[in-house]
């Protein structure tokens, strides 16, 4: 079981953030919803941002973007103080800015959609 960041994570179920959110707790990992506005996401309560997770002392394995990437290079320091093992950046969230800062950190990237990795079987690494 994977703890995964959500990083844009909705309670509009319409929102595909908010299928991520289902469909991880589905296939039996833990989400951890990020977003500066939502209280609560799926019964979950949400972290306004990643830096909370890290003061929080919140050990996360992947996070999952689904911001654009004038959103998420922001928060490039949050990202590599969270040190997870991964990054997903789902379509419409790349950011090779900060893939390169997150590589050279150590981190994994992946330019791929979370809800086809969970489907296919290929979310577990």
């Amino acid at each position: 079981m994977e703890v995964v960041a959500v990083l844009g994570a909705s309670s509009d179920s319409s929102r595909y953030a908010y299928k991520a959110m289902q469909m991880l707790e589905q296939h039996g990992h833990c989400p951890i919803p990020v977003h500066p506005r939502e209280k609560e996401v799926l019964g979950k309560t949400v972290y306004p941002t990643l830096g909370d997770l890290a003061l929080a002392g919140q050990q996360i394995d992947t996070i999952t973007v689904y911001v654009n990437a004038a959103i998420s290079e922001k928060f490039a320091k949050d990202f590599i103080a969270l040190k997870p093992k991964r990054v997903i950046f789902n379509p419409g969230a790349e950011s090779s800015k900060l893939e390169e800062e997150l590589k050279n950190n150590g981190i994994q990237v992946e330019n791929t959609c979370t809800l086809v990795l969970l489907q296919t079987g290929q979310f577990e690494e």
